[in-house]
């Protein structure tokens, strides 16, 4: 991306005879990765950039966190425990749980971090129809899907939160429909494990049941990748100071990757450079209902460059962004998202599909979080490195130090 922009910056001054005058990047799964390593490395290629979904995690993403939705699925014969046949029934479930604590029953959750539901309220009972309820295994599959992966000892081998409430439509990608299918989730996993957690050495015959999970196995898989392919780094003043404006967004219902990580990087921006400095270059928008990079029950359709475009030239600090349901060419939901932690609440009068009919509304306290996992650490300056490919070999040179390990 780096020299990309070079090059067209290169061709746009020789064209018009003149340099652009502002550059912008928008970019979401690991095209928001690739944005937040511009901020992060190149903090002067852009004026202003938008990274959604950002698959900053990019090591822990495609490994433990992928690897995880399938391995927590299987019984020990190897079979799939949790077929995609029961998603509809517990999303149901999940919504008349959780859906009014917000005060508007509209098939949305606004935040699911309040949501509590307990997968063992499925539990079938005697003579219930089992297309209807869980088995206790099934139960079980489903709980530890939201939570995330851990080890044994419980130890966070993610940030918790793995798959919010409210999602569960579109867990088919990592829950099957039938025995013996692969999950997209382990297509993702084991592209990484086999050739991109150890570049140097290639492993085709690795499986997924090779993926241990352990604290130990956590930081022999992750490292070094993690130092060169994630986006981490929550020091952001060299973009800040250049006038860099930074828009991050995620969709609460994203089956790929989890919103919390967002949210992590985001806390761990402000712990290090200051909650007023963030607030001055930074926003964060979360859309309910919304799956990754789009899609979803919620609305899903909307500008995000704008707002960015008209910090950077005008001055004019980003405030609501409305989207939209769009079908068939008609609009027919929209709803405002307002920067963190405010959200939109219903004011009582009109449609509730009209986003005329919504205020912003900041809760008194924002709503709880567990950042603390095995590898926290990621979330720190200073021990990203510069790889450099030497006779075949990618010779990894250190910037300063490696994440503190346990």
């Amino acid at each position: 991306m780096h020299v990309t922009s070079e090059v067209a910056k290169a061709v746009i001054t020789a064209f018009y005879g003149k340099q652009p005058a502002y550059s912008y990047f928008d970019g979401c799964s690991d095209g928001g990765r690739e944005a937040l390593m511009e901020a992060q490395r190149y903090p002067h290629d852009f004026d202003g950039i938008a990274a959604g979904a950002p698959a900053n995690n990019m090591a822990v993403q495609n490994t433990f966190h992928h690897g995880w939705n399938v391995l927590t699925n299987l019984a020990v014969d190897g079979t799939f425990m949790l077929l995609s046949a029961k998603l509809p029934m517990i999303h149901t479930a999940v919504l008349k749980a959780c859906d009014p604590i917000d005060g508007l029953t509209d098939g949305l959750i606004d935040d699911p971090r309040l949501c509590h539901f307990d997968p063992l309220s499925l539990l079938c009972q005697p003579g219930q129809d089992p297309a209807t309820c869980l088995t206790a295994a099934e139960a079980g599959v489903v709980q530890r899907l939201h939570d995330g992966a851990t080890d044994a000892k419980g130890n966070r081998l993610e940030p918790a939160i793995a798959h919010e409430w409210g999602s569960e439509l579109d867990w088919a990608l990592f829950v099957p429909s039938a025995q013996g299918q692969t999950p997209q989730s382990a297509n993702f996993a084991l592209s990484y494990l086999r050739y991109l957690a150890d570049p140097n050495n290639p492993n085709p015959a690795y499986q997924l049941t090779d993926l241990k999970l352990t604290v130990s196995s956590f930081w022999k898989t992750v490292l070094p990748s993690s130092t060169y392919m994630a986006a981490m780094d929550p020091d952001l003043n060299a973009f800040q100071r250049g006038g860099g404006k930074l828009l991050l967004w995620h969709g609460w219902n994203d089956q790929h990757i989890s919103p919390q990580g967002t949210l992590a990087y985001y806390d761990a921006m402000r712990s290090t450079m200051g909650a007023k400095t963030v607030d001055h270059f930074a926003k964060l928008y979360l859309f309910p209902g919304v799956a990754h990079c789009g899609g979803g029950e919620g609305p899903n359709t909307f500008d995000i460059l704008t707002p960015v475009m008209a910090w950077v030239e005008t001055g004019r600090q980003p405030a609501r962004v409305v989207a939209s349901n769009v079908v068939g060419g008609t609009v027919t939901r929209t709803r405002p998202v307002y920067p963190y932690p405010t959200v939109a609440r219903y004011d009582g009068t009109g449609s509730i599909d009209d986003a005329a009919n919504f205020v912003a509304y900041t809760p008194p306290k924002e709503a709880p979080d567990n950042y603390k996992w095995v590898g926290q650490s990621l979330y720190s300056p200073g021990y990203q490195t510069w790889p450099q490919a030497i006779d075949g070999k990618l010779v990894i040179r250190p910037a300063h130090t490696s994440p503190t390990k346990p």
